[in-house]
This record gives C-alpha cells, structure tokens and sequence, in this order.
C-alpha cells in the first residue's frame, strides 16, 4: 500500500512555482542525443562543456527516470525578471580529443534539453554545413553563446525557449591545432569562453493556460496534423465492413435456423441424424480445448491490457498527461499495470475453473508471467545495451528494485488475490448441448478455411482499421511530436475492438459451417494476428518512415515493437474468443427453440 500510494503521488503530484522579481529560477541541464534517435540519450554533462566541480542531480519522478531524464543543476544563473546581456558562463581549454568528441557530436546532429521550471528547452550543440560539389566544403562550428527568451505573467515563468539568432560559430577544425579567428588555439588545444543572454518578455497568457504556449510552439518540424479525411475514410471503411459481416451473417443465420428447427421433435441430442453444417457438431462444439491454462493465461492478460488501454485514453481526455508533467504516461502506465493485475487473475482463473481445470495455481503463475516474462527478458537486453553505451535510458538499480517491487508487492499479490476470487466464484460453464465421450471426426477441410488464411484475413482487416492511426502513434512515441488527439485515438480504440470481434464471429461461423469444431484457439489467433502486422508495420516504419540507426536505437525499437506485438495479440485475441463464446453460445441456444 505504501509503494502504491508513492507511485500515485509521483504520478500526480505538482506545484506552481511563484518567484518574486530577483529570485533565482534554476535551469537544469539534462540530456543530448542525436537528432534522428530520440531514444538514444546521454547525460549533458558528458559532453566537454561548462559544469560546476560537484554536479547536484534533482529529485526525479519514476515517470521522469523511465523517459531517460537525468536533470542536474547547471552554471545558468537567472533573476526572476532580470535581463542580462552576454555573462560568461565559464572558459574552457578544448584537448585534441575533447574537439574531436564535439565534432562527431555536431556531425550526428545533437541536440540539447535543458529544463526552466518544467519547462523543456532544447536547441542543437552546434551547426554543420555542407556545401559545394568540387571543391566540397564541409564546416562544424560550435555555438558558444546562447540567447534564453523567457515569458512570464505575474509571479510565474510561462514559456522559455533558446536561440542563436546573431551569433557566430566557433568553428571546429580536423584536430585542434589550427588557428581560429578569436579563439585561443596552442598546443594541438581549443580555448573557448561560453556566454550567454537573458531576456524577460510579458505575456497574458495565465499560468493554468502555459501548456498551449508549448504545443503551439515545435523546436522541430510539425508534420502531424488532423487527418479527418483519413479518419472519415477508415470510419466508413469499418461502416460497411461491420454492415456487411452483420447483413450477411444474419440472413445466412435466419436460413439455417429454419432449416434447422423444422425437425425440433427430439431436442439437442437428435439433431444430428442426416443433415450437415454446424448443426451436426452440437455434441462436439463445447469440447475444451488443449492447452487449457495457457489459453485461460492468454484471456486473463488480454482483459488486463483492455482494461489498462481503456483507463489510459480516458486519463488523456481528462487532460491527466500535460506536456509538463514529465513521463507522466510512463508512471501511470507502470501504476495501472500493477493495479489491474487482479482483472487477469480474477478472469484466468475463473474460465480455468469452468472448463475444468484443477491446476490453478500453475495457471495463476503462468498468468502473472505471461507477459512480464517477455518483458523482463527484452528490458534486460534494452537495458544492458543502454549500460554498455553510457546511454541515460539505462535505468539506475532505484529504480530497477522500485520496479521489481511494484511487481513483487502489488502486481502479483493483486493476481493471485484475483485468481482466489475467480475460481471461488466461477459457475458452470453453460453449455446449451452436452458434449459425448467420443469426439466426432473432422471432415477435410478445404484451403481457405486452413488457420493461416483465417490468421491473414482476420489480423489484414483490423489492421487496416488503424492503420492511418498507428503512424501517427509511432511518430509520437518514436519520433518527436505531442500527441492531444485521445478523442479519435478513443474512436479508433473502439472501432478496432468492433472489427475484431465481428470478423472473429464470422470467421467462426465458417469454420463451424465445416463441421470443425476447433474454434477455441482458432478464435484467439484469427485476430490475435493484428499484432503480427503492427510488427511487419513497424519494420517498415523504421525503414521507410524514420532515419533511426545504430545498436542502441535499433535494438529499443524492435525489442519494444515486439512487445507492443505481443499486447495488440493478447488484447485482440481476448476479445475475439469472447465475441465467439457469445456467438456460439447464441446459436445453439436458439437452435433448442420452438
């Protein structure tokens, strides 16, 4: 209980700072990385530049850590409301090395975050041009000087931002022995004198209304915009799709019904004598399937992930995650994980205990670890790649023994109590027909209806439900831009669950129509293979969409892209054996009418 209470604390805790004019407002020095891996981070401070003899690290949130913040106090001393004009920050003697270590810095396009009273500041470490073809020119300079622009209202900072607007380069060349035009250069070493500039501007906009100061303003290129022509585009897609599988799918129910209940003298168990379909196999459909625990494992975590995506977009139309609160979905992700343990223990164990099954135990252990097994595993590799290159994306061992206790004091005891709670309050499992000792045989089947054709056509429509969506998702958790859109994303999040179940249903209505009966984990895979085609989509966002590169960007993107996999499956096949269950269950039932 205590753990849980610190992470919602950490999750929702803020405070406005009120400055009077003179007071020190502290900038925090961060992070830099390349322009073109937003995952691959490093602290400022290795970098060669101005920094005090004892670094103090602020008090980071578990959201902040988790995003790869490192936040230290810096040398930048700013007055509440005070202008200043070129103060020397600090003068600094460049080694050979230390030059050459800027240079490929600049050459990868690094940039900066600084933070101002929560406020992110980014600019680039310095300035490269090419130009020419014969002779070609190729220069690196290094900006020295940087001009803060800071607004405010009142007693509050609303918006800052920086600039090199005026200012020359100090020009990097191969080595460090060549001379520089008013820069101290001897002995193969660089001197440069860093500077910097404050200026206060008023602003009317209040202090609750600074967040869409930061949205209106991009340090980089804006290249999301509102598609409603897409969005109408998929939605009546997905209009017709629904109207066509319902239509279609309840005339040929009607036929079958009165076709069927013409010789309704016996009742269920007669229903069989010389006639086919999926009438036939009444005493076969409820057989339980194979792999019972894994399946009941796979339902219980797909609920879990339903339920936690449901929370999170309504956390985000109840404006929960600003662009100020720093990691702010990465804590309430990690604190709804944890809280919502007890939905996949209390369904696993439940349907586990309809359908028969007496190891429950097992099914709660394997339920637990389904998923934060294959996490564990690609964190642990993420994570030890981030360690080797010196990356602030590799998590401190605080914050690895806070994780590892949230899952050890809330998450698996909430699963167990859960899985205690389902299999106390399990029923029967209502079966319309009973189910004989022998099973029937399967007749051969034809091409189409093989699990793989089911697997493309069931995990092709879904996906292409989303598909317009999925880029901007991308752009936003791997790219650089603000994702507010929620009310669509919530849209989406509902048409791809209507689509999923109803090409589930349909898909289980063939295959029954075929007198097979194994539609348990049919079902589940048919549209569980959505996540099959995120990932396809994912390769292809990383080769034609993005210009991330290297090991350590490469490895977090994939590691994670299968991840995310993994969840779209769990979630999607969830709700698809549901939707099958219920329309099985229908159709039998109604069969018994008279």
């Amino acid at each position: 209980m205590a753990l849980r209470c610190i992470l919602i604390l950490g999750l929702f805790s803020g405070w406005t700072a009120g400055y009077k004019q003179g007071d020190n407002v502290t900038l925090y020095v961060n992070k830099v990385g390349p322009y073109h891996n937003p995952q691959e981070t490093y602290h400022y401070y290795t970098l060669p530049v101005c920094r005090p003899e004892k670094v103090h690290h602020k008090s980071l949130s578990l959201g902040e850590v988790l995003d790869g913040d490192r936040m230290a106090e810096s040398l930048y001393h700013i007055r509440f409301r005070e202008n200043m004009e070129k103060k020397t920050l600090c003068k600094l003697t460049l080694s050979e090395k230390q030059v050459d270590e800027l240079r490929e810095a600049i050459e990868e396009l690094y940039y900066f975050e600084f933070v101002l009273d929560e406020i992110p500041i980014l600019g680039f470490v310095g300035y490269i041009e090419e130009s020419g073809f014969l002779p070609h020119s190729h220069k690196v300079g290094l900006w020295t000087h940087l001009d803060f622009n800071i607004e405010y209202n009142g007693d509050s900072v609303i918006f800052a931002n920086v600039s090199v607007k005026d200012v020359k380069p100090v020009p990097l060349e191969e080595g460090a022995g060549a001379a520089v035009g008013g820069v101290g250069v001897g002995g193969g070493s660089l001197t440069v004198t860093h500077t910097y500039s404050v200026r206060w501007y008023e602003s009317n906009l209040p202090h609750s209304r600074r967040g869409e100061r930061l949205r209106d303003y991009s340090f980089f290129p804006k290249t999301l915009e509102i598609h409603w022509l897409s969005i109408i585009n998929s939605l009546v897609l997905v209009v017709l799709l629904l109207g066509f599988v319902i239509i279609i799918l309840m005339r040929v129910l009607k036929n079958d019904f009165a076709r069927y209940n013409v010789e309704e003298e016996g009742g269920c168990d007669d229903l069989d004598q010389g006639d086919n379909g999926w009438k036939i196999i009444h005493t076969d459909v409820f057989r339980f399937p194979p792999f019972k625990s894994l399946l009941c494992a796979v339902l219980g975590v797909g609920a879990q992930f339903l339920t936690l995506a449901t929370a999170i977009i309504l956390m985000a139309l109840l404006g929960m995650f600003n662009v100020h609160r720093h990691g702010a979905i990465n804590s309430a992700a990690i604190v709804l994980y944890a809280l919502t343990s007890c939905v996949s223990g209390y369904v696993s164990c439940s349907f586990y205990t309809q359908i028969n099954g007496q190891r429950w135990v097992w099914n709660i252990i394997l339920t637990s670890s389904l998923f934060s097994a294959p996490l564990f595993i690609t964190w642990s590799v993420v994570n030890s790649i981030h360690w080797w290159s010196g990356s602030t994306q590799a998590l401190p061992a605080t914050t690895v023994l806070l994780l590892l206790g949230a899952w050890l004091l809330v998450g698996f005891p909430l699963t167990v109590i859960g899985g205690i709670v389902g299999k106390n309050r399990a029923g029967g499992f209502q079966a319309p027909c009973r189910t004989r000792n022998i099973a029937r045989q399967i007749p051969t089947q034809p091409w189409y209806k093989h699990t793989f054709v089911h697997m493309a056509i069931g995990g092709f429509l879904p996906f292409s439900a989303i598909s317009v969506e999925l880029y901007y998702i991308f752009a936003t958790v791997w790219g650089r831009e603000h994702y507010t859109l929620y009310g669509i994303l919530l849209c989406v999040f509902a048409i791809l669950l209507s689509v999923g179940a109803c090409i589930s249903v349909a898909l289980t209505y063939f295959l029954l129509s075929g007198e097979d009966y194994r539609w348990w984990w049919r079902s589940v895979l048919s549209t569980g293979s959505t996540g099959l085609f995120i990932f396809v989509y994912s390769v292809f966002y990383y080769r034609n969409r993005s210009s991330m590169s290297g090991l350590v960007q490469s490895t977090e993107f994939f590691g994670y892209s299968l991840l995310t996999a993994l969840v779209f499956s769990l979630m999607l096949g969830s709700v698809s054996f549901w939707a099958s269950l219920a329309f099985i269950r229908y159709i039998y039932r109604s069969l018994k009418m008279d």
